[in-house]
């Protein structure tokens, strides 16, 4: 456990991070599992819209990395596509 106050505030500081950035990669994990699922029906384009959305916001509140979402839309897009 810390011991001074600066290194207290820094674990207080990384446990709401932690837990904003799982709320982030929940949510686009989610998005991305439905858009998967809508592949080929009536709603597929909204729902692909939303998990683009999803992967988005995750990608800006730095819960993933700006490449890492890149590729995962790519292969989202991908995958739609073909199946």
């Amino acid at each position: 456990m810390p011991q001074n106050r600066s290194m207290k505030k820094r674990l207080r500081q990384l446990h709401k991070r932690t837990a904003r950035n799982r709320s982030y990669r929940s949510r686009m994990r989610t998005a991305i599992r439905a858009a998967r699922e809508a592949a080929g029906g009536e709603n597929a384009a909204p729902v692909l819209s939303s998990a683009q959305s999803a992967i988005d916001k995750a990608a800006k509140a730095g819960a993933v990395h700006r490449c890492k979402a890149a590729r995962i839309k790519s292969r989202v897009m991908k995958s739609l596509a073909t199946g």
